[in-house]
């Protein structure tokens, strides 16, 4: 099978490859790119106007099954990935059971192999159960393919026990990421500590709780030598932090969500608990060094935490619904169109942050076009604009603050090892 993109802007940094070409695809590899490429083809694409990138990568999701899957599946929240844009994604740990084993892991891989639309790499726990007293079999779940460990949804509190986890994570050639946060702090908060906060009468979250326990993972990173990534950072301290440990050599990287980049607690209309997340939505002088990290390339990972919940948890309220909301579906129109766009950061750099790096921190062979790598691509045309609907998603989760937000930037096409498994139709409303 032959399929030549024709007419698209290909950027990719791996390359350094950055305007007009075609992209040969021959059944589940990338076999050529070239200002022309007229030979035969089974199939040809016009993707003219549209930008040609190696598939997206998201470090960060949650697709909540074993043991939640009323929230979504793999199945679904793969579907919701491809729709997005994404090739490759990374399901947290954090079901029931917890994936904490080698046969956990090999679990999530063989349900994948079956129903996912695009590749799914598995985290692992840093813990047994993530209860935080004992580490898990860390190089057991690696050898399975475990892409990472993690403790997300909250941290390991036990210093030493963490301090394990990074020892084993460095001798099996993993990354750790890192969910920062204090729990001795956070107590029940709910937003961040603040005006909104006040408003709606619930607890604040201080930036402290973040804070405090990114310096205590550098540390320990410094002391380990593995390889950490701080995950949905939120605050202006962590932008500084991973700038120090950046340049005094650490392999230390560090992730922002494009809520934290996009909204600041003073857009919380009210006690609406799709404004609820965890880190929560901070102050205009934290979302100012968000950007300012992001597009200055310190900060060198966009991710969702794509968050999924069912409609009557959210409907409880912002002081009783679970934090978290859905990311996979707006992740790039909402960087087109609040970073690309403004002239705050170049499509390059959008590339860079959504596949070249992620591949890179992870250590997988992804994030690439050049000819022998796997088709993994996303074509999308950054002139659409249009309202994003949360009706209209193919998640199982709706809870989104962005229901109804004009943006400028659509995914048209996702290839998976060659396969295209996402297009997008144009409806009536956009003929007109």
């Amino acid at each position: 099978m032959k399929i030549v993109l024709k007419g698209g802007h290909v950027i990719d940094p791996s390359q350094g490859i950055d305007g007009m070409m075609d992209v040969l695809i021959r059944d589940d590899r990338i076999e050529k790119l070239a200002p022309e490429i007229s030979e035969a083809a089974d199939e040809t694409v016009d993707v003219s106007g549209c930008l040609v990138v190696p598939g997206l990568i998201d470090m960060h999701v949650h697709l909540r099954e074993p043991g939640f899957e009323h929230k979504e599946t793999i199945k679904t929240g793969s579907m919701a990935a491809a729709r997005g844009g994404f090739t490759s994604i990374c399901p947290m740990p954090n079901t029931k059971p917890v994936i904490d084993s080698p046969e956990m892991v090999r679990w999530i891989l063989e349900k994948a192999e079956k129903e996912a639309v695009v590749h799914i790499l598995p985290v692992g726990a840093v813990t047994k159960g993530q209860m935080g007293s004992e580490t898990a079999d860390i190089t057991g779940m690696a050898k399975a393919g475990a892409v990472a460990i993690s403790e997300d949804g909250k941290s390991v509190m036990n210093t030493e026990v963490y301090r394990q986890g990074m020892v084993l994570a460095k001798e099996a050639g993993i990354p750790v990421l890192a969910h920062c946060e204090d729990r001795y702090l956070v107590k029940d908060g709910a937003l961040n500590a603040g005006p909104a906060a006040q408003k709606i009468g619930v607890t604040g979250i201080d930036n402290a709780v973040e804070d405090i326990i990114a310096s205590r993972d550098i540390l320990l990173s410094k002391e380990t030598g593995c390889r950490l990534h701080l995950c949905h950072c939120s605050t202006k301290d962590s932008v500084r932090m991973v700038k120090e440990a950046r340049a005094d050599g650490l392999a230390v990287s560090g992730e922002v969500c494009p809520h934290h980049f996009t909204l600041t607690q003073d857009d919380i209309p009210g006690d609406d608990a799709n404004y609820k997340m965890n880190p929560p939505l901070r102050s205009q002088a934290d979302k100012a060094a968000l950007v300012d990290g992001l597009c200055s390339d310190v900060m060198e990972v966009i991710s969702t935490d794509h968050a999924p919940h069912h409609a009557d948890e959210k409907a409880k309220g912002i002081a009783k619904a679970p934090f978290g909301i859905v990311g996979l579906e707006t992740s790039v129109a909402l960087t087109m169109t609040e970073l690309v766009h403004t002239g705050k950061m170049t499509p390059v750099q959008m590339v860079e942050h959504m596949s070249t790096a992620p591949a890179r921190i992870l250590g997988i062979d992804k994030g690439s076009l050049k000819p022998g790598k796997m088709a993994d691509i996303t074509i999308i045309d950054p002139e659409a604009e249009y309202e994003i609907c949360a009706a209209d998603f193919v998640s199982k989760g709706k809870n989104t603050p962005f229901d109804g937000k004009k943006v400028k930037g659509r995914v048209t096409h996702t290839f998976v090892a060659g396969k295209c498994v996402y297009k997008y139709k144009k409806t009536e409303e956009d003929r007109r």
